[in-house]
């Protein structure tokens, strides 16, 4: 269920680890999200749901600074990030047409 750092840091050139940190920090931030709204949805306690579903949104904060990080350290993620966002776009307005 959880991911592992599928590398190791030792091989990593110096400039980086702190790009490759980051990602990292974005899986296990994902990971928790998908752990705590499965959860969530396991249980019948309401009260129980809510602080799962709380914790979740917690979280999706936690992704959103280290994406920033990542985006502040890595130009071509930056980029990239771009690019996906402009395709998912033209293929939507495609299938609208």
């Amino acid at each position: 269920m959880l991911s592992q750092i599928p590398f190791s840091m030792d091989k990593l050139e110096q400039e980086d680890i702190n790009r490759q940190i980051l990602r990292i920090g974005l899986i296990a931030e994902l990971d928790a999200i998908n752990l705590y709204e499965q959860l969530a949805s396991l249980t019948n306690d309401e009260k129980i749901k809510t602080i799962f579903l709380d914790i979740a949104r917690e979280e999706k904060t936690h992704v959103g600074e280290f994406l920033t990080l990542l985006l502040m350290n890595d130009e071509e993620q930056e980029d990239e990030l771009e690019e996906g966002k402009e395709e998912v776009e033209e293929l939507l307005e495609e299938e609208e047409e």
